[in-house]
């Protein structure tokens, strides 16, 4: 046993505690009720910024992210706040080019950000370098983090091999982030031990609990001489998340490791906590069966989550064992990536496209395809040849070597004139430059409402969004304010559309708005002259075209949605140009993406043609199935 040491705690509760079981949807005006009570614990460090919150607070909060971390910052003032990055993928799910990584770290040290946890999905180092460097330079602390993980190259003189090369890298402290909860009591003794035995800096430990082992391994991490563990509030703990701090202080009070919290404050923080999670109706963190076959396929519980959302969306609920089962297949395939992000949705994406599709590796996300090129890093292990062959062809493509970000040209000057519109700070810029459609978005968004963004939080619940009823061919738009829709008399529209030569119509009347866009391509490549009707309710139906439908053509086929997603009609994020229609399309290129299960997943053409119709706009959510593309086959 080693000399009795303060064991040190940093909270994790307004980061990856809510990320991981209430889906990242706390709100800031949620956080500054209580941050200064838990600024009174006496914590090592508060993890407040980083992961997904960034991405959340503008897709789906309407809030800005840099304005919570300023807000925070002003009411925090004993403990240091810290952030997790994901190295050069920043906080977004791609690599980004150096400017954008630079100018991102400087921004997140001024704007309040005292730690830094820098982390490679795939502990390729070199991913590391400018983020690192520029956290240095801005006088931030440095935690480069060790992702663990099981596989048979993940060995202990691999874990020590990449701390040492991170120590040597200006690492101020090292952290072993066990996101799948896989860490043993043993192990995380033995893997302790022997980085305290070899390096300088401190060492810290990040468990989640999910198969209930994260508590023993922080009570053996403590044996061996571990620094600092992440626990959060008990609302917030268990399941997916961090054990509970309640627990962990309690456990070491009689230890030589005793944290020296006050256990009477932890509680008044955690009254809080509950009283917002009831309120909110978030459901308590558990370990349930699925979540301790992580033993198993080592996915970690909150991609489980996100598995069990994807699949209810695609109704398909009941394949989740199947895809459980399919993930390790695919991690072997690819060089046994961590299952973390952005690592944890490219092979998850792949799994669940492998069991839907019944077929593997049949429909490819775009992120699947440069992570296999090498976009993202070395992989722990060689990628198998024929899956290499299988993902990108026998072509000309070039499977990467150097440092991916090598490639990538300076763009932030570029993306400032791009969002000049809209941007008011350089903080907004970089807000764009990671997120760029969801960005623009929530800052038309608080253009329109008016609001100043240092003093209002817009809700959710506040941005009214229409309901749409999609009628395949031709394309329709209701809105409704309480009013019931008369599915007969919107049939009867179209019908009596089609027998004109009016293209497009609009209409209110009693509450209710229809708009009927005419596309000409009748009911080409649809079974028995039937489309699919999308009704308020969200129920699709089967319903008969008007008769004597104009432009039918039997060589007419539609390309569908393969998943449930955002549509963007360009063949790559950063495409020239859109596929238009008349546009000739060839086998096997990308006529769209679909932003779904955090990837952009290009759809490809089964088949040569030209593009007859697009039924859906650019940034519209499809529906599994929904028709995207006509296309008259050649």
């Amino acid at each position: 046993m080693v000399k009795a040491h303060k064991v040190e705690i940093t909270d994790t509760t307004l980061r990856d505690a809510h990320q991981s079981l209430w889906a990242t949807r706390m709100r800031t005006d949620e956080m500054l009720p209580i941050a200064e009570k838990i600024d009174q614990v006496g914590y090592h460090s508060l993890e407040v910024w980083g992961g997904a919150t960034f991405d959340v607070c503008l897709r789906y909060l309407n809030e800005d992210p840099w304005q919570r971390l300023r807000q925070l910052k002003k009411i925090v003032k004993k403990t240091p706040l810290q952030m997790l990055l994901r190295g050069q993928s920043l906080v977004g799910y791609q690599h980004y080019p150096d400017d954008i990584v630079e100018e991102f770290v400087k921004k997140a040290v001024e704007n309040g950000i005292d730690i830094i946890r820098i982390f490679d999905a795939l502990n390729d180092i070199r991913n590391l370098e400018v983020p690192m460097k520029v956290a240095k330079q801005e006088g931030a602390h440095v935690q480069a983090a060790v992702v663990y993980t099981i596989s048979p190259v993940h060995t202990m003189e691999y874990y020590l091999k990449t701390a040492r090369a991170l120590e040597e890298m200006g690492a101020d402290s090292i952290c072993i982030k066990d996101m799948a909860g896989l860490l043993s009591p043993y192990v995380a003794y033995d893997l302790v031990k022997l980085f305290k035995k070899n390096l300088k800096i401190p060492v810290q430990l990040h468990c989640h609990y999910i198969g209930g082992l994260a508590v023993g391994a922080y009570i053996k991490a403590a044996d061996a001489g571990v620094d600092v563990i992440d626990t959060a509030s008990v609302p917030l703990a268990f399941g997916a998340s961090q054990p509970p701090v309640e627990t962990v202080v309690r456990i070491l009070q009689e230890s030589p490791y005793d944290t020296r919290l006050d256990i009477h404050i932890l509680f008044e923080v955690s009254k809080y906590f509950e009283e917002l999670r009831k309120k909110r109706g978030f459901e308590r963190g558990v370990t349930r069966i699925t979540d301790m076959r992580v033993f198993e396929h080592q996915v970690p519980g909150g991609m489980i989550s996100n598995f069990v959302s994807q699949l209810e969306e695609q109704k398909a609920l009941h394949r989740i064992h199947d895809v459980l089962e399919e993930i390790p297949r695919v991690r072997e395939d690819l060089g046994y990536p961590p299952l973390v992000t952005p690592t944890s949705q490219i092979v998850g994406a792949q799994a669940v496209l492998n069991v839907l599709s019944g077929q593997r590796y049949k429909l490819v996300p775009g992120e699947v395809r440069t992570y296999v090129q090498g976009l993202y890093g070395k992989p722990p292990a060689p990628i198998k040849e024929e899956i290499i062959r299988k993902i990108l062809g026998n072509g000309d493509t070039k499977l990467i070597k150097c440092r991916p970000a090598d490639l990538l040209e300076p763009k932030l000057d570029t993306l400032r004139k791009e969002i000049q519109d809209l941007a008011e700070s350089e903080e907004d810029v970089l807000s764009y430059a990671l997120f760029p459609q969801v960005a623009r978005k929530f800052f038309e968004w608080r253009r329109n409402k008016g609001l100043d963004t240092e003093d209002a939080t817009p809700q959710p619940d506040l941005v009214e969004k229409p309901k749409e009823v999609e009628v395949g061919l031709p394309a329709v738009e209701v809105t409704k304010e309480g009013k019931k829709m008369n599915l007969s008399e919107i049939k009867e529209l179209i019908k009596m559309l089609d027998e004109t030569d009016i293209c497009e119509l609009h209409l209110e009347s009693a509450g209710v708005k229809v708009s009927i866009k005419k596309t000409g391509a009748g009911n080409a490549g649809l079974p028995s002259g039937e489309f699919p009707f999308k009704d308020n309710t969200g129920e699709v139906k089967k319903e008969k075209l008007p008769e004597n439908t104009a432009g039918t053509s039997q060589n007419l086929v539609p390309i569908v949605a393969p998943m449930v997603g955002t549509f963007y009609r360009a063949p790559a994020p950063e495409a020239a140009s859109f596929v238009e229609v008349g546009q000739m399309v060839t086998e096997g290129q990308t006529v769209c993406i679909i932003e779904a299960m955090k990837l952009m997943n290009e759809i490809e053409a089964e088949f040569s043609g030209r593009i007859v119709d697009i039924l859906v706009e650019n940034g519209q959510p499809v529906e599994y199935g929904q028709t995207l593309f006509l296309v008259e086959k050649v």
